[in-house]
């Protein structure tokens, strides 16, 4: 038997586990880069108009430091810097994906059940890697088939595409790595998701000092992260092909490490020993409550800081981004219709917090899901076979469902409230107002946890469904006013009853609304959770 045998098996059970939620992250990620080509094509029909656009806005520092650098004003440099982004939540899902197919399938004893058959040494770790690394490659090749079909060209639609599958690889790599490091999914979570962070501050920082594509003196940190690299391809402006050995050399070099680990560690067991607790639980640990705010503190506080710095760099970017586009009517039009508002650096701040707010209702679903995570794990069974009813112990996790996204996007209002104040020179003013406008996402960002706790509650095998709902609601705001969508199918999102605060009529009545449907939803969840029976893991 080869250290591989059982790989091909492994694959067919984790594509038919992921059968609904790997086809539309994909999806949902290929077809935004192409409707920004569009976007561009329509809005900025003229070479004069497009270089306008790139000396006010797209090569503002604080749009670099966000997006990245742009190298040219065509249309195809423009859509790569707008898709900045996308490198960032590719990588975010590959290693959530690896992880999930390895260290938490330990966590949770099935991986014992299939060590017990006929399955090699690394087969378990080959077979996450390859379903991520398939899945990135078809997401390259699906963007550069859009971006080609939207009328760009090829080299540099397949550059683009190549950078971002790259992008994806690398940090399913770095998901491999990390879940041989720790004995639980959530420490892997963490060691991915904080050398995630840690690649997109040094992209930040390293694009910051930068204007457009010249650099600043920090630009070489940029070439530290790989987040970086796709970037500094140049698609549709001198392609530099030889950048793409980057993350390849990377992605095998955390291979090389990774594999032999997995074999010399114990099963279930990480590099890290886990750190022993005390012998005897504090008063705070004394209720489902307690335990929850142990369970959740960290990822609150993590997010939080993440909301503070995106809120700045939004607020930084405000004002350039509003006297950039003045003479437009058409771009003023759109960013109205984002933000509700005449005006334009108001109408990009709207904007910009409805999209902080998708990520807030991410995290609330995440909180959600936590429980159902517990329950899985088998520790749920014991808790609830003392005198903890059912009903306190979901309560416990539900309410940092609640709570998390009120504080991130309070937060987020906070720093963006600031950063835009010092810009403009009004910051007692500014700042009251842009948390009123960042605390006026928080209904919505509710609606789609209250709808993660029902699943919870009353169909846990469908708990998972609740992203399908989030990348939904994504891609109705990013392009349904693009496509021209009916009124009806854009009101399936909460976030678009949210209220335009920035604007100078507004009424909390959808406000009242959306925390009512919330209420019912929670209320459900609670109700048919106390009935259901709890599956073994």
């Amino acid at each position: 038997m080869s250290a591989f045998t059982g790989t091909r098996h492994l694959v067919r059970l984790i594509l038919r586990r992921d059968r609904v939620v790997l086809p539309i992250w994909i999806l949902l990620l290929a077809v935004l880069p192409a409707s920004y080509a569009g976007t561009y094509a329509g809005l900025y029909p003229t070479a004069a108009e497009r270089a306008a656009y790139l000396a006010g806005t797209a090569s503002t520092p604080s749009i670099v430091a966000l997006l990245g650098p742009v190298y040219g004003d065509s249309v195809g440099a423009l859509t790569v810097q707008r898709a900045g982004l996308l490198a960032l939540i590719a990588a975010l899902v590959s290693v959530l994906t690896v992880v999930r197919h390895t260290r938490t399938e330990e966590e949770a004893g099935r991986r014992e059940l299939l060590g017990a058959t006929v399955l090699g040494r690394y087969a378990g770790l080959t077979a996450a890697l390859l379903v991520a690394y398939a899945a990135n490659l078809l997401l390259g090749l699906l963007t550069a088939a859009g971006l080609v079909a939207a009328g760009l060209p090829g080299a540099g639609s397949l550059l683009f595409g190549a950078g971002v599958a790259l992008t994806g690889i690398v940090f399913a790599t770095v998901g491999g790595l990390a879940a041989q490091l720790t004995e639980s999914a959530a420490g892997a979570r963490g060691i991915g998701l904080g050398a995630l962070g840690l690649a997109f501050v040094l992209r930040l920082a390293g694009d910051a000092g930068g204007s457009g594509g010249t650099g600043g003196r920090a630009e070489w940190l940029s070439w530290l992260s790989p987040l970086g690299w796709a970037a500094r391809g140049r698609a549709f402006a001198e392609e530099r092909w030889w950048v793409l050995l980057l993350p390849l050399l990377f992605s095998a070099v955390i291979a090389l490490v990774a594999y032999p680990v997995s074999v010399r560690r114990d099963l279930g067991a990480g590099v890290f020993p886990p750190r022993l607790g005390p012998a005897t639980a504090g008063p705070r640990l004394a209720g489902p409550f307690g335990l929850a705010w142990r369970l959740h503190r960290g990822q609150l506080l993590s997010w939080t800081v993440g909301f503070a710095l995106l809120g700045l760099v939004l607020g930084g970017a405000a004002d350039a981004a509003g006297d950039a586009v003045q003479g437009n009517q058409q771009v003023a039009e759109i960013l109205a219709r984002l933000g509700g508002s005449s005006a334009l650096a108001e109408a990009y701040l709207g904007g910009t917090l409805s999209l902080t707010a998708l990520a807030a209702a991410g995290y609330g679903i995440q909180a959600a899901l936590r429980a159902r995570a517990e329950e899985t794990a088998g520790r749920a069974e014991p808790l609830l076979a003392t005198a903890v009813s059912r009903t306190r112990w979901l309560a416990a996790h539900l309410l940092f469902a609640l709570l998390g996204p009120a504080v991130v996007l309070a937060v987020a209002g906070l720093a963006t409230g600031l950063a835009y104040g010092l810009s403009v020179g009004d910051v007692g003013g500014e700042l009251p107002r842009l948390l009123g406008a960042g605390l006026a996402q928080v209904p919505a960002a509710w609606v789609l946890a209250g709808l993660a706790a029902l699943l919870v509650g009353w169909l846990p095998r469908f708990s998972a469904g609740a992203w399908v709902v989030l990348a939904g609601c994504l891609l109705l705001g990013q392009l349904g006013a693009v496509l021209e969508l009916d009124q009806w199918a854009l009101d399936l999102s909460p976030f678009t009853h949210t209220p335009q605060v920035l604007g100078p009529d507004w009424t909390a009545t959808p406000l009242i609304a959306l925390t009512a449907v919330t209420g019912a939803l929670i209320t459900l969840a609670l109700r048919t959770f106390h009935t259901r029976d709890l599956p073994t893991p």
